[in-house]
């Protein structure tokens, strides 16, 4: 079987590399594509075809994905949460110093200097006091959010002798192995607001963190603290922002996204939605993309889906594999193993994993899995979609 993949937005060439010519196309034109691959194109209000096996995101955050529609249908959504926190941790470092040593406006004020070389100099002197800051070390850094990026930015704060401490009530076993011990982990968002200095947000947009900080957050920060925001826009209430800068609840705000309101604001700085553009991010999100699309694709596996559960089975040489995903209730695996029975076929291997309303289960068959035995477990009340592999 081919593949047939829709591209949305310029991918790395270097990730496209790694889908075998003789077993996939790539069109970015294609009306029936068993997956798309994206990066900030939006799906919302756009036909899924029904020919649409799998979605992935070559990023971390997926507001551009309406996720519900994909699991109604039975379609694990892919992102690749890690492949781009090195450039954003590298850009929220510039950030610190940007808003530490008022970078940019000074550099504005010394690029619009005229005059003789004395005149500059005189000018120089005179105006350097406007632009004094503070140094890093030992000032208060808050992480919210303690992700893949959010841990290296900690650690990075951490190695530039800053005082950080993070909050994150659902970090995992595996970040949580990473953060160096010189991050203090706090329970609670406003301690961690009430002693930072500077506060730096890495959560996804999602319900619950859209507005995050807003004015009640914002006050709880003493009036020389900075934000920085290098996630996403809405995460900040930007009128809270605004109405804290002008009454001196902020020192400054520091974020990737410009709007017609913060760009004429003193003590602002935004950046081109910057964070992860960097050629070796892109590079990175596309080749994981792509392969867990494969991996999917080809094995059934699931590895970083957003709505999926993770789900990963070794295959014995000489079986076929059904991938079956079914609404999450009782007794759909006995169903399933009770047609293969039916189908004179022996189960050699068998994986369920559940997340929320999601089933997902790996049957491992020794012999052939039939065109009748597939139609009977698509037939199935739950099963949303069947398939061998």
């Amino acid at each position: 079987m081919t593949f047939l993949i829709r591209t949305l937005n310029n991918i790395s060439h270097t990730g496209l590399g790694r889908f075998p010519a003789d077993r996939y196309a790539i069109d970015p034109e294609c009306e029936a594509p068993n997956a798309i691959l994206l990066r900030s194109a939006n799906l919302h209000g756009q036909p899924i075809p029904g020919s649409v096996l799998a979605v992935a995101r070559a990023g971390a955050g997926t507001n551009n994905i309406p996720i519900d529609d994909f699991s109604a249908l039975g379609i694990p959504v892919f992102n690749t949460p890690g492949a781009n926190a090195n450039a954003v941790k590298e850009l929220v470092v510039a950030a610190l110093f940007l808003a530490a040593r008022n970078i940019i406006p000074a550099a504005a004020f010394a690029h619009r200097l005229t005059g003789t070389a004395e005149e500059m100099a005189k000018a120089v002197e005179a105006g350097k006091k406007t632009f004094a800051g503070f140094e890093l070390p030992g000032r208060t850094l808050g992480v919210i959010g303690l992700g893949a990026i959010g841990v290296e930015v900690a650690n990075a704060a951490s190695a530039l002798g800053m005082r950080v401490v993070g909050f994150d009530p659902a970090v995992t076993v595996e970040h949580a192995w990473k953060l160096s011990s010189q991050v203090e982990r706090i329970t609670s968002l406003d301690e961690l607001l009430r002693r930072s200095d500077i506060v730096t947000v890495h959560v996804p947009l999602a319900a619950g963190t859209r507005g995050l900080i807003g004015a009640d957050q914002l006050a709880a920060m003493h009036g020389s603290a900075v934000l920085i925001n290098f996630a996403r826009g809405p995460i900040v209430d930007e009128d809270a922002v605004v109405e804290a800068l002008e009454s001196g609840g902020l020192r400054g705000y520091v974020c990737d996204f410009p709007t017609p309101a913060l760009n004429t604001r003193d003590r602002v700085v935004t950046l081109p939605h910057l964070g992860a553009s960097t050629g070796e991010a892109e590079e990175n999100c596309a080749i994981m993309a792509v392969d867990q699309l494969r991996g999917y694709l080809e094995d059934g596996t699931v590895r970083n889906s957003v709505n999926f559960p993770a789900a990963d089975l070794s295959r014995a040489p000489g079986t076929e594999r059904l991938a079956i995903v079914n609404s999450n209730v009782h007794g759909m695996v006995g169903q399933i193993s009770t047609l293969v029975a039916e189908a004179q076929l022996n189960i050699s291997d068998l994986l369920n994993k559940s997340r929320g309303e999601i089933a997902y289960t790996l049957v491992d068959v020794d012999g052939r899995v039939t065109p009748d035995l597939l139609a009977a477990v698509r037939a199935v009340d739950g099963v949303l979609t069947a398939r061998v592999v």
